[in-house]
C-alpha cells in the first residue's frame, strides 16, 4: 500500500506534528510506504525526510489557487499512489481532493476543526472523498449536521507521545527562564494568540485570581497576530508584572511539569493537541465545554469544566484547584492516564490505517 499524505502548514505545530506521528508509525508497518507532499522548507518535510520518509516539496501553498491542484495532479500521476490522505485545509482540503479526482486516486481527508462551513459547500467539498477522519467527534458531530452521512465520517482521536512529558520540572531553571518568583502558582495557556482561543476571558479573571492568590502568573505559550492586542490589554488591566508573552516554545516537555494549571479558555477547539500534552505532564486543566476539550478534559477528573466566554465561570473553576493542591495532584495523575489508555500514538496510527483497507478493500 503506497500512501501520499498532503501536508500544506508550514510550522510543526498540533496538526503537522499528528501528520508526522502517522508517518512514522506507518513506516513500522512493512505493507504501507508512507510519502509527504509539503511546502518546500517547511519545518514538518525536514521532520519528515530526517526519519526517513520520501517527502515531495511544494512550490505553492494550499491557497485557492487552480494551480495547486494542477500541482498536486502531477505529483499524484508522478508517485503513482494508492491512496491520497489529505491533511490540512488552507485550500488543499478542496484541490487535494479535486487533483486526485483527476488522477483517479481513491482519497480521504481528515478534519481537525470545528468551524461550522455552510452545508451546502461540506456536502459538495467531502463528496470528493471517500472517508472523512475527524479528530475528536465533536467535530464528526458538527460535521453530521452539516448534512454528511453517519457512515461516511469516521473518529480517530488525535494522540501525543506521553513519554515525552514524563521528565519532572527543573524549578531553578523554569523560574531563571521566565523571570518568575520562587513561590506562587503558575498558570499556562498554550495556544495561538487568535481571538478564538479566548485569552481575553483568562485575562478578564485575572483580577479576581490575583486577589485569593497574589503570587499568580500566567505564561502565553504561542504567537498569533492577537499579540498586540492582548498585550494591550494586560497593561490596561494593570497585569504587567504577571503576565509573560513566550513566543512559540518548542521545549514544552521542560515547560508543562512545572505549571500548576493549565488553562485552555477557547470558544472553539477541535480537540487540542496542547490540551493532550498538558494532560500527560500531569498538569490540570480547567478548558471551555466547546469542541472536542470535553473529550480530554474530563469534568471533576484531570479538570474542570467551563462555560466558553465566561470570566466568572473561569475564576470559580481555576481558584478551586489551586487552592486545593491534593485534588490537582490527584487530576494530573488521572490526565497522565487517559492519555496512555485513550491518545496513545499507537492507536492513532492504527486507526487511520483501519480507514485505508476499508477504501482499498474492494480493489486489494
Amino acid at each position: 500500500m503506497k500512501v501520499l499524505h498532503i501536508e500544506t502548514g508550514r510550522n510543526l505545530y498540533g496538526g503537522a506534528r499528528q501528520v508526522l506521528y502517522l508517518l512514522e508509525g506507518s513506516a513500522q508497518r512493512e505493507d504501507c510506504e508512507s510519502h509527504l507532499a509539503c511546502p518546500a522548507g517547511s519545518a514538518i518535510g525536514q521532520a519528515a525526510e530526517d526519519s526517513g520518509i520520501a517527502v515531495h516539496p511544494l512550490t505553492r501553498s494550499g491557497d485557492l489557487s487552480l494551480g495547486m491542484a494542477l500541482q498536486l495532479y502531477r505529483l499524484i500521476r508522478r508517485v503513482g499512489p494508492d491512496l491520497v490522505h489529505v491533511h490540512s485545509r488552507r485550500g488543499a482540503d478542496l484541490w487535494g481532493g479535486v487533483a486526485a479526482r483527476w488522477a483517479g486516486v481513491p482519497a480521504l481527508v481528515s478534519r481537525r476543526v470545528d468551524n461550522p462551513e455552510p452545508p451546502w459547500w461540506a456536502v459538495r467539498k467531502y463528496s470528493l472523498y471517500e472517508r472523512v477522519i475527524a479528530i475528536s467527534e465533536g467535530i464528526r458531530q458538527v460535521l453530521l449536521r452539516e448534512g454528511l452521512s453517519a457512515e461516511y465520517v469516521v473518529t480517530v482521536p488525535s494522540a501525543v507521545d506521553s513519554t515525552q512529558f514524563s521528565q519532572p520540572c527543573d524549578p531553578g531553571w523554569f523560574q531563571a527562564e521566565f523571570d518568575l518568583p520562587a513561590h506562587g502558582p503558575v498558570i499556562g495557556v498554550i495556544a495561538q494568540l487568535i481571538e478564538r482561543k479566548g485569552h481575553t476571558y483568562l485575562l478578564q479573571a485575572l483580577p479576581a485570581l490575583r486577589e485569593r492568590f497574589p503570587g499568580l502568573h500566567v505564561l502565553f505559550l504561542g504567537k498569533g497576530p492577537l499579540r498586540e492586542h492582548l498585550e494591550r490589554e494586560v497593561q490596561e488591566r494593570g497585569l504587567d508584572d504577571c503576565v509573560r508573552f513566550t513566543g512559540f516554545r518548542s521545549d514544552l516537555p521542560r515547560i508543562l511539569p512545572c505549571l500548576d494549571l493549565v488553562v485552555h479558555p477557547a470558544l472553539m477547539e477541535g480537540l487540542g493537541v496542547s490540551l493532550l500534552q498538558a494532560a500527560a505532564s500531569g498538569a490540570p486543566i480547567v478548558g471551555s465545554r466547546a469542541g472536542g476539550i470535553p473529550e480530554v478534559v474530563r469534568d471533576g477528573v484531570n479538570g474542570r469544566l467551563v462555560t466558553p466566554g465566561a470570566p466568572d465561570e473561569l475564576v470559580e473553576a481555576v481558584g478551586e484547584i489551586l487552592a486545593a493542591p491534593d485534588t490537582a495532584k490527584r487530576m494530573g495523575g488521572a490526565g497522565r492516564e487517559l492519555v496512555k489508555q485513550e491518545f496513545d500514538i499507537s492507536a492513532m496510527v492504527a486507526g487511520n490505517y483501519r480507514v485505508y483497507r476499508e477504501i482499498l478493500a474492494p480493489t486489494a
